[in-house]
């Protein structure tokens, strides 16, 4: 972890990143070393942040004046920091007949707050939770008694959670949880906030500043998507081809519960939709075997996308996972106890994820649990399905190498496609597409689930989004198109992004044809696109020209009145 003083010279750094947002942040205290860390985190991130930092204490006023210095910035993303200490104050200034109901009140506020920036503004909103105080007043008892602060406090936080539900606009960064694992006396200063009302201390800044970048990371698609694991010594205790089957240490035997919990840990992993996947140096029969076999295995070969074990180097099988799941090298984190892999890994793929695990298994969880690798932003239903569908692929993948013609395979296939409107039920898993696809992504716009919903009741727009299955399985959700009316003749394709999962089975085919009879239907006489260039979206430079639009610089037309239909054998299907 960076300290303060190094991410204050961070700060000060060029940045000329691509990535760039505008923060607002707002206050209850003193915000200016915040600030600070968030560009300095940022900068190690490759992001850049331009920040307006408002005034002391001026949340109220700029949120509810709509004249406001805020309003004029138009951030894409509204940071909210309440300081513990502040309503520790408004607490105590409280009758005693009101203290009871004080956190409802502090939320009926912060909803206030949401509901205006929501209307006024397209930001997403980042809202600190509040880090738990005790005042001393009652000891432990206060735990019990509803009109002490510290039961304020707890119950605040509940409620705070509760409401950012209804909120898909808001994001909670959990400050309390940081303070739960550095402690009180180092979260917080007394001096700093007596002499300047700064409301953490140095020592927490850089951590606190890392989270909340993280969620930044998480909203502009950079996020984890699997994790490649070793298995000797790093899914349970020993080597599965010297020690032999009942000799490993896994559930109650010798270090075999910190193994375990960790096999907890990845399956509820894999349940969200993280992807796990095997990279073992060992005979593949033996590797398979405890997870066939051992009755205290918690992770069994249903749980990984992908299985390999073999003698080769573990770059070069990472390298064929990596082909086989179609996604970027830096989606994946690979965790191994060996440093030597470690480092051969991290030189071969730098852009990867490698964590220098500690040497005591014990350690790991917590360990691995401080980086904070797997932040997200949106989680949808079909997330916990996500393993079954990458395994499913690999029968499709079998099947290919019984057809001579390409073709013939994708008739075989059987597959049928849903092209609907957005509608409510689908918003999250809509929103979590924008948010994850990088590589088929004309021009990477990320969206929240609450501008979906907005997107779905505008009339200047018109939704798409689309669903695939085949006779091996259903994929769900995997493409997403909107259609700007421009003017009277022309629509313009604002957003057209696709799962990769489903390249090259004429989805990309099927998806213009419905845009162009969407167009006739509704008398258009003509359709315009863009590409715009990112460091991973290079598979979609050539998109429109493929698909029959011409045009250059990234600019694409299609005359309706010249357009034909594009060869695919993906029927449609009726919802």
């Amino acid at each position: 972890m960076q300290e303060y003083a190094e991410l204050r010279r961070y700060a000060k750094r060029e940045n000329n990143s691509k990535l760039r947002y505008k923060v607002a942040i707002l206050g209850d205290c003193a915000t200016q070393h915040l600030a600070t860390a968030l560009r300095g985190n940022a900068y190690l991130q490759n992001i850049f942040l331009d920040v307006f930092d408002a005034d002391y204490n001026q949340i109220q006023i700029q949120i509810m004046n709509e004249g406001s210095a805020l309003y004029q910035f138009q951030p894409d993303i509204v940071l909210i920091v309440m300081c513990v200490e502040k309503l520790q104050e408004l607490f105590s200034a409280c009758k005693p007949e009101e203290r009871s109901s004080f956190a409802e009140q502090i939320i009926q506020q912060i909803r206030q707050y949401w509901g205006l920036l929501s209307v006024r503004l397209t930001s997403t909103v980042l809202h600190y939770n509040f880090a738990y105080y005790n005042d001393g007043n009652m000891g432990s008892y206060a735990l019990k008694e509803e009109s002490s602060f510290s039961f304020q406090i707890q119950k605040l936080n509940y409620l705070l959670s509760l409401a950012a539900v209804e909120y898909k606009n808001v994001l909670l960064v959990d400050i309390n949880g940081i303070q739960s694992v550095q402690g009180r006396n180092s979260f917080f200063n007394d001096k700093f906030f007596y002499a300047a009302r700064m409301p953490f201390s140095l020592e927490a800044l850089p951590e606190i500043s890392k989270r909340t970048i993280d969620v930044v990371k998480a909203l502009s698609g950079r996020i984890i998507k699997a994790v490649i694991l070793d298995l000797d010594n790093t899914l349970w205790g020993g080597v599965i081809g010297d020690d032999g089957l009942g000799n490993i240490q896994i559930g109650e035997l010798g270090t075999g519960r910190a193994f375990s919990d960790f096999q907890r840990w990845l399956k509820d992993l894999k349940n969200r939709g993280i992807l796990l996947a095997v990279c073992s140096k060992n005979n593949e029969h033996t590797a398979k075997e405890p997870f066939e076999h051992h009755p205290d295995m918690v992770l069994r070969l249903d749980d990984f996308a992908m299985f390999i074990a073999n003698w080769n180097d573990k770059a070069s099988n990472i390298q064929q996972i990596q082909q086989t799941l179609n996604l970027g090298m830096d989606s994946f984190v690979f965790i191994d106890d060996n440093p030597f892999e470690r480092n051969q890994v991290r030189c071969a793929i730098p852009e990867m994820t490698v964590p220098e695990l500690p040497e005591d298994p014990s350690l790991y969880l917590q360990y691995l649990r401080s980086l904070n690798l797997f932040e997200t932003t949106v989680l949808s239903a079909s997330d916990g399905q996500r393993t079954e569908q990458y395994q499913k692929e690999a029968d499709r993948s079998k099947s290919r190498v019984s057809f001579t013609s390409y073709d013939d395979y994708l008739k075989d296939l059987d597959m049928l496609a849903v092209a609907a409107p957005f509608d409510s039920f689908h918003f999250s898993r809509i929103a979590q597409l924008t948010q994850r696809s990088n590589q088929f992504n004309l021009r990477t716009v990320r969206y929240t689930e609450s501008q979906i919903e907005e997107l779905a009741a505008d009339d200047t727009v018109i939704t798409r989004y689309y669903e695939l299955k085949d006779r091996f399985g259903d994929y769900g959700l995997v493409g997403v198109v909107i259609l700007e009316k421009q003017s009277r003749d022309t629509l313009f394709i604002s957003e057209w992004l696709m799962s990769c999962r489903v390249l090259q089975r004429g989805m990309e085919e099927f998806i213009v044809n419905d845009i162009l009879s969407v167009a006739r239907k509704n008398g258009y006489s003509r359709v315009t696109g863009e590409y715009i260039p990112t460091p991973k979206n290079e598979m979609v430079a050539g998109l429109y020209q493929r698909m029959g639009f011409r045009g250059g610089n990234n600019l694409f037309v299609m005359e309706l009145s010249n357009s034909e239909q594009r060869k695919t054998y993906i029927k449609e299907s009726a919802l």
